[in-house]
Protein backbone atom coordinates (compact mmCIF):
# COMPACT_ATOMS: atom_id res chain seq x y z
CA UNK A 1 0.00 0.00 0.00
CA UNK A 2 1.33 3.43 -0.99
CA UNK A 3 0.26 6.12 1.47
CA UNK A 4 0.38 9.89 1.08
CA UNK A 5 0.87 11.60 4.46
CA UNK A 6 0.12 15.28 4.99
CA UNK A 7 0.75 17.46 8.04
CA UNK A 8 0.04 21.19 8.27
CA UNK A 9 -0.80 21.34 11.95
CA UNK A 10 1.33 24.38 12.79
CA UNK A 11 4.05 26.14 10.76
CA UNK A 12 5.72 23.21 8.96
CA UNK A 13 4.29 22.06 5.63
CA UNK A 14 5.11 18.38 5.31
CA UNK A 15 4.20 15.70 2.77
CA UNK A 16 5.52 12.14 2.64
CA UNK A 17 5.03 9.03 0.54
CA UNK A 18 5.33 5.70 2.36
CA UNK A 19 4.99 2.06 1.37
CA UNK A 20 3.14 -0.14 3.85
CA UNK A 21 3.43 2.48 6.57
CA UNK A 22 7.17 1.97 7.07
CA UNK A 23 9.31 2.42 3.96
CA UNK A 24 9.76 6.11 3.19
CA UNK A 25 9.94 6.74 -0.54
CA UNK A 26 9.96 10.52 -0.23
CA UNK A 27 9.61 12.94 2.64
CA UNK A 28 9.71 16.76 2.57
CA UNK A 29 9.32 19.17 5.48
CA UNK A 30 9.26 22.89 4.69
CA UNK A 31 9.88 25.01 7.78
CA UNK A 32 8.51 28.52 8.24
CA UNK A 33 10.93 29.34 11.09
CA UNK A 34 12.60 32.17 9.17
CA UNK A 35 9.19 33.68 8.43
CA UNK A 36 8.07 33.74 12.07
CA UNK A 37 11.36 34.52 13.83
CA UNK A 38 10.73 38.26 13.44
CA UNK A 39 7.71 37.85 15.73
CA UNK A 40 9.34 35.48 18.25
CA UNK A 41 6.66 32.86 17.64
CA UNK A 42 4.20 31.48 15.12
CA UNK A 43 1.63 33.91 13.72
CA UNK A 44 -1.37 31.70 12.87
CA UNK A 45 -2.70 33.63 9.86
CA UNK A 46 0.73 33.93 8.29
CA UNK A 47 1.29 30.20 8.83
CA UNK A 48 -1.97 29.16 7.17
CA UNK A 49 -1.42 31.46 4.19
CA UNK A 50 2.07 30.04 3.67
CA UNK A 51 0.69 26.49 3.74
CA UNK A 52 -1.67 27.45 0.92
CA UNK A 53 1.27 28.75 -1.11
CA UNK A 54 3.49 25.72 -0.52
CA UNK A 55 1.42 22.57 -0.37
CA UNK A 56 0.85 22.04 -4.11
CA UNK A 57 4.54 22.38 -4.92
CA UNK A 58 5.67 20.17 -2.04
CA UNK A 59 3.21 17.46 -3.10
CA UNK A 60 4.54 17.57 -6.68
CA UNK A 61 8.14 17.41 -5.43
CA UNK A 62 7.37 14.40 -3.24
CA UNK A 63 5.93 12.53 -6.20
CA UNK A 64 8.90 13.49 -8.37
CA UNK A 65 11.44 12.34 -5.75
CA UNK A 66 9.64 9.01 -5.37
CA UNK A 67 9.22 8.52 -9.12
CA UNK A 68 5.50 8.12 -8.51
CA UNK A 69 2.26 9.49 -9.87
CA UNK A 70 -1.03 10.35 -8.22
CA UNK A 71 -2.53 7.12 -9.54
CA UNK A 72 0.02 5.10 -7.51
CA UNK A 73 -1.37 6.40 -4.22
CA UNK A 74 -3.72 3.98 -2.46
CA UNK A 75 -4.54 5.96 0.69
CA UNK A 76 -4.25 9.50 2.07
CA UNK A 77 -3.51 10.19 5.73
CA UNK A 78 -3.81 13.74 7.02
CA UNK A 79 -3.69 15.55 10.35
CA UNK A 80 -7.24 16.52 11.36
CA UNK A 81 -6.10 18.12 14.62
CA UNK A 82 -5.21 19.31 17.13
CA UNK A 83 -3.29 22.32 15.85
CA UNK A 84 -3.75 25.84 14.54
CA UNK A 85 -7.14 25.44 12.92
CA UNK A 86 -6.36 27.60 9.87
CA UNK A 87 -3.24 25.55 9.21
CA UNK A 88 -4.98 22.22 9.84
CA UNK A 89 -7.71 23.07 7.34
CA UNK A 90 -5.21 23.66 4.52
CA UNK A 91 -3.89 20.10 4.67
CA UNK A 92 -7.32 18.63 5.36
CA UNK A 93 -8.90 20.37 2.37
CA UNK A 94 -6.02 19.31 0.11
CA UNK A 95 -6.41 15.70 1.24
CA UNK A 96 -10.19 15.74 0.76
CA UNK A 97 -9.82 17.21 -2.72
CA UNK A 98 -7.31 14.53 -3.69
CA UNK A 99 -9.51 11.70 -2.38
CA UNK A 100 -12.61 13.10 -4.06
CA UNK A 101 -10.85 13.53 -7.41
CA UNK A 102 -9.17 10.11 -7.49
CA UNK A 103 -11.63 8.09 -5.44
CA UNK A 104 -9.09 7.18 -2.76
CA UNK A 105 -9.87 6.45 0.93
CA UNK A 106 -9.04 9.03 3.58
CA UNK A 107 -7.80 8.68 7.15
CA UNK A 108 -7.81 11.75 9.37
CA UNK A 109 -5.43 11.25 12.30
CA UNK A 110 -4.83 12.84 15.67
CA UNK A 111 -1.58 14.82 15.55
CA UNK A 112 -0.62 13.94 19.15
CA UNK A 113 -1.21 10.24 18.54
CA UNK A 114 0.91 10.48 15.39
CA UNK A 115 3.82 11.82 17.45
CA UNK A 116 3.34 9.01 19.97
CA UNK A 117 3.39 6.45 17.16
CA UNK A 118 6.24 8.01 15.14
CA UNK A 119 8.64 5.50 16.71
CA UNK A 120 7.16 2.83 14.40
CA UNK A 121 8.91 4.51 11.47
CA UNK A 122 12.14 3.14 12.93
CA UNK A 123 11.28 0.15 15.11
CA UNK A 124 8.46 -2.00 16.41
CA UNK A 125 7.24 -1.38 19.95
CA UNK A 126 5.11 -3.76 21.96
CA UNK A 127 1.84 -2.43 23.37
CA UNK A 128 1.00 -1.12 25.89
CA UNK A 129 3.47 1.73 26.35
CA UNK A 130 3.48 5.21 27.84
CA UNK A 131 4.15 8.06 25.41
CA UNK A 132 5.29 11.57 26.23
CA UNK A 133 4.46 14.00 23.42
CA UNK A 134 6.25 17.27 24.10
CA UNK A 135 6.37 20.20 21.70
CA UNK A 136 5.65 23.90 21.36
CA UNK A 137 1.92 23.31 21.49
CA UNK A 138 1.54 20.08 23.43
CA UNK A 139 2.85 18.43 26.57
CA UNK A 140 0.82 15.28 27.01
CA UNK A 141 1.30 11.78 28.43
CA UNK A 142 -0.66 8.96 26.80
CA UNK A 143 -1.11 5.33 27.68
CA UNK A 144 -1.03 3.67 24.26
CA UNK A 145 -3.04 0.46 24.42
CA UNK A 146 -3.17 -0.15 20.65
CA UNK A 147 -3.29 2.01 17.50
CA UNK A 148 -6.32 4.25 17.91
CA UNK A 149 -6.79 3.21 21.53
CA UNK A 150 -5.18 5.48 24.07
CA UNK A 151 -5.87 7.16 27.39
CA UNK A 152 -4.64 10.60 28.43
CA UNK A 153 -2.70 10.21 31.68
CA UNK A 154 -1.52 13.80 31.98
CA UNK A 155 -1.35 17.10 30.14
CA UNK A 156 -0.26 20.67 30.69
CA UNK A 157 -2.64 22.95 32.53
CA UNK A 158 -1.18 26.08 30.93
CA UNK A 159 1.96 26.50 28.80
CA UNK A 160 3.50 23.60 26.90
CA UNK A 161 7.21 22.97 27.50
CA UNK A 162 8.22 24.18 24.05
CA UNK A 163 6.08 27.26 24.48
CA UNK A 164 7.94 28.09 27.69
CA UNK A 165 11.28 27.81 25.86
CA UNK A 166 10.05 30.11 23.08
CA UNK A 167 8.66 32.73 25.44
CA UNK A 168 11.86 32.94 27.47
CA UNK A 169 13.92 33.19 24.28
CA UNK A 170 11.65 35.99 23.07
CA UNK A 171 11.99 37.80 26.42
CA UNK A 172 15.78 37.60 26.19
CA UNK A 173 15.80 38.52 22.49
CA UNK A 174 18.03 35.58 21.57
CA UNK A 175 16.03 34.35 18.58
CA UNK A 176 13.51 31.78 17.36
CA UNK A 177 12.86 28.87 17.62
CA UNK A 178 13.69 29.30 21.28
CA UNK A 179 14.13 25.68 22.30
CA UNK A 180 16.88 25.01 19.80
CA UNK A 181 18.75 28.22 20.67
CA UNK A 182 18.45 27.68 24.43
CA UNK A 183 19.72 24.11 24.07
CA UNK A 184 22.78 25.32 22.16
CA UNK A 185 23.59 28.09 24.68
CA UNK A 186 22.93 25.83 27.67
CA UNK A 187 25.56 23.29 26.59
CA UNK A 188 28.32 25.39 28.14
CA UNK A 189 26.25 26.44 31.14
CA UNK A 190 26.20 25.28 34.77
CA UNK A 191 22.93 23.39 35.33
CA UNK A 192 22.61 24.15 39.05
CA UNK A 193 23.58 27.82 38.79
CA UNK A 194 19.97 28.76 39.65
CA UNK A 195 17.58 26.50 41.51
CA UNK A 196 14.39 27.04 39.55
CA UNK A 197 11.16 25.46 40.85
CA UNK A 198 9.84 22.14 39.55
CA UNK A 199 6.10 22.91 39.22
CA UNK A 200 3.60 20.26 40.41
CA UNK A 201 6.33 17.76 41.25
CA UNK A 202 4.97 17.17 44.75
CA UNK A 203 1.40 16.34 43.76
CA UNK A 204 0.25 12.88 42.78
CA UNK A 205 -0.93 13.80 39.28
CA UNK A 206 0.79 13.35 35.93
CA UNK A 207 -0.15 16.86 34.80
CA UNK A 208 2.28 19.65 33.99
CA UNK A 209 2.41 23.40 34.54
CA UNK A 210 5.18 25.50 33.04
CA UNK A 211 3.66 28.96 33.45
CA UNK A 212 5.00 29.25 37.00
CA UNK A 213 8.47 28.20 35.91
CA UNK A 214 8.40 30.85 33.21
CA UNK A 215 7.34 33.44 35.81
CA UNK A 216 10.14 32.30 38.12
CA UNK A 217 12.63 32.92 35.32
CA UNK A 218 11.23 36.40 34.64
CA UNK A 219 11.32 37.21 38.36
CA UNK A 220 14.95 36.10 38.57
CA UNK A 221 15.80 38.19 35.50
CA UNK A 222 14.33 41.31 37.12
CA UNK A 223 16.35 40.83 40.30
CA UNK A 224 19.64 39.78 38.76
CA UNK A 225 21.60 41.06 35.81
CA UNK A 226 21.73 38.40 33.10
CA UNK A 227 24.71 39.25 30.94
CA UNK A 228 27.09 37.42 28.64
CA UNK A 229 28.93 35.95 31.62
CA UNK A 230 25.84 34.33 33.18
CA UNK A 231 23.23 33.83 30.47
CA UNK A 232 24.35 30.32 29.53
CA UNK A 233 24.30 29.23 33.19
CA UNK A 234 20.82 30.65 33.77
CA UNK A 235 19.49 29.02 30.60
CA UNK A 236 21.09 25.69 31.52
CA UNK A 237 19.35 25.85 34.89
CA UNK A 238 16.02 26.68 33.26
CA UNK A 239 16.38 23.84 30.75
CA UNK A 240 17.34 21.43 33.55
CA UNK A 241 14.16 22.27 35.46
CA UNK A 242 12.01 21.52 32.39
CA UNK A 243 13.83 18.25 31.67
CA UNK A 244 13.58 17.17 35.30
CA UNK A 245 9.80 17.73 35.34
CA UNK A 246 9.22 16.02 31.98
CA UNK A 247 11.21 12.92 32.87
CA UNK A 248 9.93 12.63 36.45
CA UNK A 249 6.27 13.01 35.48
CA UNK A 250 6.56 10.55 32.59
CA UNK A 251 8.18 7.91 34.77
CA UNK A 252 5.54 8.50 37.43
CA UNK A 253 2.86 7.87 34.81
CA UNK A 254 4.59 4.69 33.68
CA UNK A 255 4.79 3.41 37.26
CA UNK A 256 1.11 4.16 37.86
CA UNK A 257 0.19 2.39 34.62
CA UNK A 258 2.52 -0.51 35.51
CA UNK A 259 4.26 -0.20 32.15
CA UNK A 260 8.02 -0.46 31.55
CA UNK A 261 8.11 0.88 27.97
CA UNK A 262 8.27 4.65 27.39
CA UNK A 263 8.21 6.40 24.01
CA UNK A 264 9.05 10.08 23.60
CA UNK A 265 8.06 12.21 20.59
CA UNK A 266 7.36 15.78 19.56
CA UNK A 267 9.69 18.65 18.71
CA UNK A 268 11.16 19.08 22.21
CA UNK A 269 12.10 15.37 22.16
CA UNK A 270 14.94 16.39 19.84
CA UNK A 271 16.51 18.26 22.77
CA UNK A 272 19.83 16.63 23.57
CA UNK A 273 19.71 17.26 27.31
CA UNK A 274 16.21 15.77 27.60
CA UNK A 275 17.49 12.65 25.85
CA UNK A 276 20.43 12.47 28.25
CA UNK A 277 18.21 12.75 31.35
CA UNK A 278 15.88 10.03 30.07
CA UNK A 279 18.89 7.81 29.36
CA UNK A 280 20.47 8.46 32.76
CA UNK A 281 17.31 7.69 34.71
CA UNK A 282 15.88 4.88 32.60
CA UNK A 283 18.67 2.43 33.39
CA UNK A 284 18.55 3.36 37.06
CA UNK A 285 14.77 3.04 37.37
CA UNK A 286 14.27 0.07 35.06
CA UNK A 287 12.47 1.64 32.10
CA UNK A 288 13.01 0.99 28.41
CA UNK A 289 12.93 4.48 26.88
CA UNK A 290 12.68 4.89 23.10
CA UNK A 291 12.97 8.33 21.47
CA UNK A 292 12.35 9.03 17.81
CA UNK A 293 15.23 10.29 15.68
CA UNK A 294 15.28 14.12 15.57
CA UNK A 295 13.95 14.18 11.99
CA UNK A 296 10.80 12.38 13.18
CA UNK A 297 10.40 14.38 16.41
CA UNK A 298 9.33 17.55 14.66
CA UNK A 299 6.03 17.74 12.76
CA UNK A 300 6.19 15.53 9.67
CA UNK A 301 3.98 13.82 7.13
CA UNK A 302 5.75 10.47 7.49
CA UNK A 303 4.38 9.86 10.99
CA UNK A 304 0.90 10.77 9.74
CA UNK A 305 1.15 8.26 6.89
CA UNK A 306 2.48 5.59 9.25
CA UNK A 307 -0.39 6.02 11.70
CA UNK A 308 -2.88 6.06 8.81
CA UNK A 309 -1.62 2.61 7.79
CA UNK A 310 -2.65 1.21 11.20
CA UNK A 311 -6.11 2.72 10.87
CA UNK A 312 -6.51 1.40 7.33
CA UNK A 313 -5.51 -2.09 8.46
CA UNK A 314 -8.37 -1.93 10.97
CA UNK A 315 -10.79 -0.55 8.37
CA UNK A 316 -11.10 2.73 10.28
CA UNK A 317 -11.44 5.20 7.40
CA UNK A 318 -12.73 8.78 7.57
CA UNK A 319 -15.54 10.31 5.60
CA UNK A 320 -15.03 13.36 3.41
CA UNK A 321 -17.12 15.26 5.94
CA UNK A 322 -14.46 14.88 8.65
CA UNK A 323 -13.94 18.16 10.50
CA UNK A 324 -10.68 19.73 11.61
CA UNK A 325 -10.22 20.62 15.26
CA UNK A 326 -7.84 22.80 17.25
CA UNK A 327 -8.00 20.97 20.58
CA UNK A 328 -8.57 17.46 21.84
CA UNK A 329 -10.34 16.35 24.99
CA UNK A 330 -7.76 15.77 27.73
CA UNK A 331 -10.02 13.96 30.21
Amino acid sequence: MVILGIDTSCDDTSVALLEDGRKIRSHIVSSQADLHKHFGGVVPEIASRKHVELIDGIYENVLAEAGASAEDIDLVGVTAGPGLIGSVLVGLCFAKGFCLALGRPLVGVNHIEAHAMSIFLEREVEFPFVALVVSGGHTTILLMKAPGRFKVLGSTRDDAAGEAFDKIAKFLGIGYPGGRIIEEMARSGVRDYVTFPRPMMDDNSCDFSFSGLKTAFLTYAKKHAIDDSTINDVLASFQEAICDVLVSKTMRAARLADVKRIVVGGGVAANGRLREVFSERSSREGFDVMISSPQFCTDNGAMVASLASFYAAAGAYSGLDIKGYSRMAMK
